[in-house]
């Protein structure tokens, strides 16, 4: 699978040239699948702000309003009652997963839950790009500095990348850069702060950031 890993979507030209070459082709040609789920599971997210996102709405213009020649909703809750054979195939068939913000920890537990985290590894051409949450989960650890949803066990994610991801530098009072060192200091893996105007690309094993804006990296 190849990631765009950002914390406000694809928010300048930069990112957006990233896009395009994960992609293989231009936005406007590819068919993506909305994924909402993180948002439920963070006090600060509901109805209002999964309805702007899926329908990609002002404030989603970042991410499911670029212009895709189709979107869909992926609602990783309904998948088990769903079963495998209708879902699976929505999935295989789309270029592009646009993984919204909200907790990680209730999103890493829906994507073990409903199957998805286990079909990644067979999706080599797809497309994920992932927004605050939706980048966080991929990673290792998101440290209890992050973790919304009370039933979290603890702030482990699924691990398909080895690095950790503080998003929305200078965003927010509490997400500036002497949180993002303190945070990094107790997660035990290489971790990366990232702004708005960043991202982190994920091809092949290759580890690359594209940004118009500010970001830091800590350990090895």
């Amino acid at each position: 699978m190849k990631l765009l890993l950002t914390s406000g979507g694809v928010t300048n030209p930069s990112i957006h040239s990233a896009l395009v070459r994960l992609l293989r082709k231009p936005i406007s040609e590819c068919h993506a699948l909305c994924v909402p789920t993180a948002q439920w599971g963070h006090p600060l997210c509901g109805p209002g702000s999964v309805r702007g996102f899926v329908a990609a709405e002002a404030g989603s213009r970042h991410l499911s309003g670029l212009g895709w020649a189709s979107l869909g909703v992926l609602e990783l809750t309904a998948l088990p009652s769903t079963g495998a054979r209708r879902w699976v195939p929505w999935v295989r068939e789309a270029d592009v997963l646009l993984v919204d913000g909200g907790d990680a920890t209730y999103l890493c537990h829906w994507l073990r839950e409903s199957g998805l985290a286990g079909l990644l590894p067979s999706l080599p051409d797809t497309v994920w790009v992932g927004v605050s949450a939706g980048s966080m989960v991929l990673t290792p650890r998101i440290g209890s500095y992050f973790v919304e949803w009370p039933s979290a066990p603890d702030d482990r994610t699924l691990g398909v990348v080895d690095f950790s991801i503080f998003p929305h530098l200078d965003a927010f009072p509490a997400n500036t850069p002497a949180h993002a060192e303190e945070w990094a200091a107790g997660l035990g893996v290489p971790a990366y702060a990232i702004d708005e105007q960043t991202a982190i690309k994920v091809d092949d094993g290759s580890v690359e950031v594209v940004s118009e804006g500010r970001w830091r990296k800590f350990g090895s």
